[in-house]
């Protein structure tokens, strides 16, 4: 059975460079990573790699170092002929799917034509990591119209979900009921996407509503990969780490899900964050955020000492005449 995985082609669809990464990789019948700074890792383990990522880049927090090794491991050691390959642009577009049809390999010169405006910059910044794939026709330059992806440059989707990016897209039905007295009642799926927009609204706020004491997971370039963070057991809606401490936190937003199923969901991924992110002086601790109390995840959380809650609000109406001030 294939396994299918989500890569990207470069870092935004809107970037030069990047169409001229995806154009490559297209009429090379190819798709192609990054990190070139730090060399061929080919034959290397993650923990070699995250070394020489976190010497490349001092700065590097450890657990985007952790990732990228992670990355760059399956890219060498996972990914087999016959897998399926999605290459996305940003959150919401598919930019091609193919099937792999070679075996990886590392080429820092392959891509130089592309990168050599830059200069003596090209050994940073080339895509050097290859592998071949056979792409489809289509789809091509897809816009799904939601956000479907993560931000990180590979991971691993199951089955199901690849075949639920090419169901209708939207965000759902945000039609509207009336009740009896004719008044309009907003349907469930309209909370979902209003949450759904509250994810975004959060990691584009983060500073403001958290004071800076949370940061969100970045990679060695400063792009957000803490939003939608693939692991292997489901994304985390936001993977942060303490400024002070340096523990990582998973966020999750509770999103009309039961409260014993979220509870058990963060209490998975912060044990799925401790055994794969943390380093040893790393601690890790979960944060849901709701929209009202909940009495039955009250009780849940009563149990351990390490999950916070917060409550937001959201206040919009119309009104015949502006707000005075």
């Amino acid at each position: 059975m294939p396994r299918y995985w989500v890569i990207a082609p470069g870092d935004s669809r809107d970037s030069d460079l990047s169409d001229a990464i995806w154009q490559y990789d297209l009429d090379n019948s190819i798709i192609s990573i990054g990190w070139a700074a730090v060399g061929d890792i080919s034959a290397a383990n993650v923990d070699e790699i995250r070394q020489r990522l976190l010497r490349t880049w001092p700065d590097m927090a450890p657990a985007s170092a952790t990732y990228a090794a992670r990355s760059l491991y399956r890219f060498y050691n996972e990914i087999n002929p016959g897998d399926i390959v999605v290459a996305r642009w940003g959150l919401k577009w598919i930019a091609g799917v193919g099937t792999v049809t070679g075996s990886p390999t590392y080429d820092p010169d392959r891509l130089r034509g592309i990168f050599g405006q830059f200069g003596d910059d090209y050994a940073k910044i080339a895509y050097p990591n290859h592998i071949g794939v056979e792409w489809n026709d289509s789809p091509r330059d897809l816009d799904l119209e939601r956000r479907v992806f993560g931000m990180q440059t590979l991971y691993e989707i199951d089955e199901d979900k690849y075949h639920s990016l090419f169901e209708a897209s939207g965000a759902g039905d945000t039609s509207i009921d009336t009740d009896s007295n004719g008044g309009e009642i907003a349907r469930a799926e309209t909370e979902f996407v209003l949450e759904h927009y509250l994810e975004d609204f959060l990691v584009n706020n983060f500073d403001a509503i958290f004071g800076g004491s949370l940061e969100i997971t970045t990679d060695e370039t400063g792009n957000w990969i803490g939003q939608q963070y693939q692991t292997d057991i489901g994304p985390i809606d936001i993977l942060a780490e303490d400024t002070a401490t340096g523990d990582l936190v998973v966020i999750e937003l509770k999103k009309g899900r039961p409260a014993d199923k979220v509870a058990g969901q963060v209490l998975r991924y912060m044990g799925w964050v401790k055994e794969k992110l943390c380093t040893d002086s790393q601690g890790v601790r979960g944060l849901i955020i709701c929209r009202e109390a909940d009495k039955r995840l009250d009780y849940a959380l009563q149990m351990v000492n390490n999950i916070d809650v917060k409550y937001y609000r959201v206040d919009f109406h119309l009104q015949d005449s502006p707000v005075s001030g």
